[in-house]
């Protein structure tokens, strides 16, 4: 199969696309054809050596956590999916930017999303919902989102404007119409955020989600009041410091089912910014690295 591959780490010109041995499923698992896949922060970072103490490898290795396609393979004791099944899902830190991908945890693709926004949910719904679950009911409560138009922040945006919240969401003005779109009220992220959330949300945030790692998680707690109603998927070292839960993205079925299940009800549609060929892999890493994306970047398989 075709596969992009790193075989040492470093930056982008590390990519190059090259055949590979096909992937098979072990229990629990299925294998897809994949029809695209998912660019995260973590695949830029795993690929350049960033995380290589926590996250080590066996090069080469394939990019790519999350994908979406038809599922051509299915490991043993797997239940309630069948070959030929559209679904999208996670499998290991790497393998997913090939044409053939394994998953761990994986749901029913909703026909409302096109292949590719079903790519790029994977990742982004189980980080935002894992997010988003650590600061409990969300109905009738205001949510501060920091970092609301990347991939995960869009995502969670979306979710909690479906389960009743009211959301304020910060990034740059260039951006503040689309928040507009997903439902949320758009503020600019930065010196003044207290005072700007004073005058929209008078009676004040409730809860805050960071997704950022801007440096910002301690004037989230000063804006909420309260260690406990802030959560962040992003900002492990001050998370520590300030006792602030950290959530990490787990590969759990039953929140991919959830993301699918606001889906069909066309309460949730993952966002894409755009969307790259397999041989573009180097400059999608390339601009995911630079960061300022507008919801997903995706490569097409």
């Amino acid at each position: 199969m075709r596969a992009a591959r790193f075989h040492e780490y470093g930056d982008v010109k590390t990519l190059v696309i090259e055949q590979v041995p096909e992937p098979h499923p072990g229990p629990g698992e299925i294998r897809i054809r994949v029809a695209a896949a998912g660019v995260n922060p973590i695949d830029w970072k795993v690929r350049a050596g960033a995380v290589r103490e926590v996250l080590p490898l066996e090069l080469p290795a394939i990019p790519g956590r999350d994908a979406a396609g038809v599922v051509d393979e299915i490991g043993d004791g797997v239940r309630e999916v069948s070959i030929g099944d559209r679904v999208f899902g996670l499998g290991g830190v790497t393998g997913a930017t090939a044409e053939l991908a394994v998953l761990s945890a994986w749901a029913h693709a909703p026909a409302t999303w096109s292949d590719e926004e079903s790519a790029g949910a994977g990742l982004a719904s189980v980080t935002a919902m894992g997010g988003l679950n650590a600061l409990g009911p969300l109905d009738g409560r205001t949510l501060l989102v920091e970092g609301a138009a990347g991939g995960v922040g869009s995502a969670a945006v979306e979710i909690a404007v479906a389960q009743g919240a009211t959301v304020i969401g910060t990034a740059s003005e260039r951006n503040h119409e689309f928040l507009a779109s997903l439902g949320a009220v758009p503020t600019t992220y930065g010196t003044g955020l207290a005072e700007r959330l004073a005058v929209l949300a008078p009676h004040g945030v409730d809860i805050a989600l960071d997704t950022a790692a801007s440096g910002s998680l301690a004037d989230l707690v000063a804006i909420v009041g309260d260690a406990a109603r802030v959560s962040t998927v992003a900002d492990h070292v001050n998370a520590e410091r300030l006792g602030v839960r950290v959530v990490n993205a787990a590969n759990d079925s039953a929140l991919l089912a959830a993301a699918a299940e606001l889906g069909g009800q066309g309460r949730y549609t993952p966002r894409i910014e755009r969307t790259y060929a397999l041989e573009e892999i180097a400059q999608a890493h390339a601009d995911a690295e630079r960061g300022h994306t507008r919801g997903k970047i995706v490569i097409r398989l």
